[in-house]
């Protein structure tokens, strides 16, 4: 084995370990923290707005009469962007705000600095994996309602592409619902309907509103 090989293990053993004190960290301070249950709401919460903002873009854009694929890309992708940071950077600096309101209760009443603890530690973790998931599920949900437009090429007709982007929302709304569902334990597929009614209205009072 040549150094250059050894020096590549090395390293890869390194990377190794680096990523399984990361995943045991992350569980201790999820334990600590309860970081899972906050991040699947906000992740459920989020991706819907995502995709409902999305559906008023496109929808606007398609009772405005828009013909240029690249238009509603520019558009949707200004806006998910938009959402993104503001959902990250609120989550954030609520996230934060209310963790060392915690921290500096618990602080009080067991007379002790918990800043440098692990209960410290896992909150500042905790707020950033929040706010990690709040920016990037309505960044997600937008770019799933805008992939027929990045397919536009593949499509003759601009009204199609419309249609098929209109399609892959309700579609991803059901399958939201679903999950939803079975978090709850509940009927998937009345969970299902009951996010992509929401869609649905939102379609019909965009075009209401648009004259169409």
């Amino acid at each position: 084995m040549t150094m250059e090989d050894e020096e590549s293990d090395s390293n890869s053993n390194s990377y190794n370990h680096s990523v399984r004190q990361f995943v045991k960290r992350a569980n201790e301070y999820n334990d600590i923290a309860n970081i899972a249950v906050i991040a699947r709401r906000s992740f459920g919460n989020n991706a819907f707005d995502g995709i409902l903002t999305m559906i008023g873009v496109t929808i606007g854009s398609f009772t405005s009469g828009v013909k240029d694929p690249h238009v509603v890309i520019t558009t949707g992708l200004s806006t998910s962007i938009a959402i993104m940071i503001s959902g990250a950077w609120g989550a954030y600096l609520t996230e934060s705000a209310e963790r060392k309101k915690d921290l500096k209760e618990l602080g009080q009443i067991t007379l002790t600095n918990l800043d440098g603890s692990r209960i410290g530690r896992a909150s500042r973790f905790a707020a950033i994996a929040v706010s990690i998931v709040d920016g990037l599920a309505p960044f997600i949900g937008a770019i799933v309602v805008l992939i027929p437009f990045f397919l536009s090429g593949f499509f003759q007709n601009i009204r199609f592409v419309y249609y098929t982007s209109m399609g892959t929302a309700l579609v991803a709304l059901f399958i939201l619902g679903i999950w939803l569902g079975n978090v709850a334990k509940e009927n998937l597929v009345v969970y299902g309907f009951k996010t992509l009614l929401a869609g649905v209205i939102s379609i019909l009072i965009g075009s209401m509103l648009n004259g169409n």
